[in-house]
């Protein structure tokens, strides 16, 4: 049964985003930036509602009260393409971090540029970084909130985290808080596979990072941060009664810290 919802889940959840896209397409683009972000804000929360419908899969959210007024960098755990969709309603201008390869999907890029996201050259490392600083820099002067992945890629549950500078170089150029978000997303959608999950994705956000810290403590402490946070609802994942499958390297984690509590 599980195999036949997530068939389902995954054939209903590309029809709904290529659906939506052409019959929305000559609002979308008739809209102001701000009001097309609303009809993408729409579509997330659509593709959650399916979720839930389907597979069983439901979302909690804690933490919004540390989310700051104005322009703010957001760093979020990349685990599953989950978090790409679902988080992006949570902020009220959002501007993801992402790279530039998306923007040549037909269609799909075109409703990316109306938005106003920040596309990057990941091939091009110090022009890219560069580039992103200076974009980003623009949307937060415009109260936006930056999105970005500070390990750039998807990362399975209990993988050794993998955080790159470009987070914490934005950090220092550009002077605003940075709001950590731990997740378990992966657990239920796992990267690279075609299955889904039933249970609760657990979305823990945490308390902002003010600017004013040295790079590397800025980098340690937002590891350690998210880090922390992850491992917990992993765990509440592996007590949670249907319990979703978790990772070999995930389970000796969880062994390793929390078998002597």
């Amino acid at each position: 049964m599980l195999v036949i919802r997530a068939l389902v889940f995954n054939i209903v959840f590309y029809l709904n985003l290529t659906i939506q896209m052409l019959v929305q397409t000559p609002l979308y683009f008739l809209l102001p930036r701000r009001g097309a972000l609303v009809i993408v804000k729409n579509w997330c929360r659509s593709s959650n509602w399916w979720h839930r419908l389907i597979v069983g899969t439901s979302y909690k959210v804690t933490g919004l009260e540390h989310i700051p007024d104005g322009g703010c960098i957001i760093a979020i755990k990349h685990q599953s393409m989950w978090e790409f969709y679902a988080i992006l309603p949570l902020f009220d201008d959002p501007a993801y971090v992402l790279k530039r390869e998306l923007m040549w999907i037909p269609l799909f890029g075109w409703y990316v540029a109306k938005t106003r996201m920040i596309p990057i050259n990941r091939g091009k490392r110090s022009k890219a970084m560069r580039d992103m600083t200076r974009q980003a820099a623009k949307e937060i002067k415009q109260g936006r909130q930056i999105l970005i992945y500070p390990e750039g890629t998807r990362r399975a549950p209990g993988a050794e985290p993998a955080y790159k500078y470009g987070i914490a170089h934005m950090y220092k150029e550009l002077n605003c808080p940075v709001l950590p978000i731990a997740l378990n997303s992966g657990l239920y959608w796992p990267r690279r596979k075609f299955m889904r999950y039933p249970g609760t994705i657990r979305v823990n956000i945490l308390e902002p990072i003010m600017p004013g810290l040295d790079t590397e403590t800025f980098q340690t402490e937002l590891q350690k941060r998210i880090e922390t946070s992850c491992l917990e609802l992993y765990k509440q994942a592996a007590d949670d009664n249907p319990a979703p499958p978790l990772p070999e390297p995930l389970k000796r984690l969880l062994k390793a810290q929390y078998q002597d509590k």
